[in-house]
């Protein structure tokens, strides 16, 4: 498995610690990475063999190996590897969940400060990762479920919408956010969900003229 690290973390780091707030990004990169493992157990109990591992500004992401027979098994409109990737995508948040859950029945274990911050961490982590917007696991399991059910055509259509109404909403809401409390991890994290729209935004256009070559070819 290759590990690839993105260089833009750097720059998040320091401008995490000139804001003060490089204690919270080590907290949320740390449980990133619990939340990866999460994913990456899950593809093992569902015998998929691990690819890459990406290190990323605002978390980590896993890519799996998919062998042939994986698209020969048909479920409805899609394959058996759809319903792999949509738990691989719960599995995640899941993991989250879990840690916040031990957080619970051991608080009495954990200094009062630190057990806030596991706590708020894993739920910023979860709620991140839930959004509908491609390639985060929320919009996966959409993509997932929508394809066994519509086709490939159109969850690729409908996670794209989502994605785009999402993006467009949660920057008019942080919009407010940023100008009330003034910080600047709402900026640079909406900047860098952007940044990921803008280029499923190209994949998907590029699908969309390949399959329309294909169509008329």
């Amino acid at each position: 498995m290759t590990i690839k690290i993105n260089l833009k973390i750097f720059l998040f780091a320091i401008i995490f610690y000139l804001t003060k707030q490089i204690h919270l990004y080590g907290m949320l990169m740390f449980f990133a990475f619990c939340h990866e493992m999460g994913h990456l157990f899950c593809g093992l109990l569902l015998g998929l063999k691990p690819k890459a591992l990406k290190i990323m500004p605002m978390g980590l992401s896993v890519e799996f190996k998919v062998l042939p027979e994986e698209y020969n098994k048909k479920i409805a409109k899609a394959n058996r590897l759809q319903i792999k990737k949509m738990w691989i995508a719960f599995a995640g948040p899941i993991t989250n969940m879990i840690i916040i859950l031990l957080s619970v029945l051991l608080k009495e274990n954990i200094e009062t400060g630190l057990y806030q911050e596991i706590v708020y961490s894993n739920i910023l982590i979860a709620i991140f990762n839930l959004l509908p917007i491609y390639p985060l696991d929320g919009a996966r399991m959409i993509k997932a479920l929508t394809y066994m059910i519509k086709g490939r055509k159109r969850a690729m259509e409908l996670t794209n919408h989502i994605s785009n109404v999402s993006i467009i909403l949660l920057t008019m809401i942080s919009s407010i956010a940023i100008y009330y409390y003034k910080n600047i991890a709402i900026l640079l994290i909406i900047g860098y969900l952007w940044s990921m729209v803008i280029i499923e935004n190209r994949r998907y256009n590029l699908k969309k003229r390949i399959d329309k070559i294909i169509e008329n070819s």
